[in-house]
């Protein structure tokens, strides 16, 4: 082969595998759309579908660098109604007052405001709220599930948005965690929160499983909030 046929021959050789990269990425942008609209729809299925529902959340309160031993403890039962919102019914509760008041007051207060009819929607974990970017085109076990992995920002600062990564099922889009850091302090007085939430498939819809805040404040110093979630009964619509 002539020098000159070969120069040709290694150029198209290039040309064509630049081409195939850039062909490339348009389909890894239309994987992440496809993975942003199934997200959207499994959360607007979940909201359609549940009409309310009962579960029992069982919240503990650790100082400082004890995880171990709880400063305070409560069981409430909570009602939701797709309708009206939450309701709670405290079942015990004990260790210090102080703490329980301003901790587990300000918990209730603010999920009763948040999942008002007239609120909820701008809670939500959808493309509406946040911006979404998927970390790779693979997917991550989490949990025993393949999950896709995306970053999230919320659109708005709130201290019930979080910035982090969310973890959604690769077969139904489904929500199995999220974990950052809440866009907004809920006070002058503390720092940035760390969050975390993981969710089950509870009557083939993601529920609330398990939660973790991690806070420091003026007033309490370092405090971390668990809330495990249990004995789901859900109530759906007959079309779900």
């Amino acid at each position: 082969m002539r020098k000159l046929d070969r120069k040709i021959v290694i150029s198209a050789v290039w040309a064509v595998g630049l081409l195939a990269v850039a062909g490339n990425l348009p389909a890894q942008e239309l994987d992440g759309v496809h993975v942003i609209q199934g997200i959207d729809a499994a959360v607007k299925a979940r909201m359609d579908g549940v009409q309310g529902y009962t579960v029992t959340e069982h919240y503990s309160v650790f100082r400082g660098k004890d995880q171990t031993h709880p400063v305070a403890e409560m069981t409430v039962k909570t009602t939701y109604n797709r309708d009206t919102g939450k309701s709670y019914q405290i079942l015990s509760q004990s260790g210090s007052e102080i703490v329980g008041k301003l901790v587990f007051g300000t918990l209730l207060d603010n999920e009763k405001r948040i999942n008002l009819p007239e609120n909820r929607a701008a809670s939500w974990l959808t493309s509406a709220n946040y911006d979404m970017k998927l970390k790779s085109p693979g997917t991550e076990r989490l949990n025993g599930r393949e999950c896709y992995v995306l970053g999230i920002v919320p659109h708005e600062k709130a201290p019930n948005l979080i910035e982090g990564t969310l973890w959604v099922d690769a077969n139904n889009f489904q929500i199995v965690q999220i974990l950052g850091i809440a866009s907004k302090s809920p006070s002058i007085f503390s720092g940035a929160t760390q969050m975390m939430r993981q969710y089950n498939l509870i009557d083939n819809f993601a529920m609330a499983t398990q939660a973790r805040a991690v806070s420091q404040s003026f007033l309490l110093g370092q405090t971390v909030v668990t809330i495990d979630y249990r004995d789901y009964q859900l109530q759906l619509r007959p079309s779900s």
